[in-house]
């Protein structure tokens, strides 16, 4: 997979908070924010807005809800964006739990995106993880992250 996985797109800043927001969503749904998901929500806001993030502030804020974050990211761009991020996000503590799935399919359901479709972003994301992977001189080790993010 190539690095056009995140193509540049314009989000304004209300987007960029709002998928801050539900990337803590699908960051929770498994009982806990992991240190990982906690720094790349962080950059990830860091970067899309012209002021500091802090968790803290996400977690004084209601979880958006799915019918709200599809509102406010209103273009196909935007929505597969998130669903990717969110996906990443998922991967990022090693383990892409069940409650964590069943959130991103929430948004997607809100976001009309179907289950193949889903999928089809799933594949792509674990390809992009993997291509990253490739260029490690331990084999073995990228064989066997291979194989997990097959399963």
């Amino acid at each position: 997979m190539s690095e056009d996985l995140f193509p540049e797109i314009e989000i304004r800043e209300d987007q960029a908070e709002a998928i801050a927001r539900g990337l803590y969503v699908v960051a929770r749904a498994d009982g806990n924010v992991h240190e990982r998901e906690a720094a790349m929500i962080s950059e990830f806001f860091h970067t899309t807005t012209d002021h500091p993030s802090h968790l803290g502030s996400l977690e004084r804020t209601p979880p958006i809800t799915a019918a709200n974050l599809a509102a406010i990211l209103n273009t196909a761009d935007l929505r597969r964006l998130f669903l990717k991020s969110a996906i990443l996000l998922a991967y990022v503590d090693g383990n892409y739990a069940a409650p964590e799935k069943k959130a991103i399919g929430e948004f997607a359901k809100a976001f009309e995106v179907d289950s193949k479709a889903l999928a089809t972003i799933e594949h792509q994301v674990k390809d992009y993880m993997i291509s990253h992977l490739s260029h490690l001189q331990n084999v073995d080790a990228v064989v066997e992250v291979s194989k997990s993010l097959k399963s």
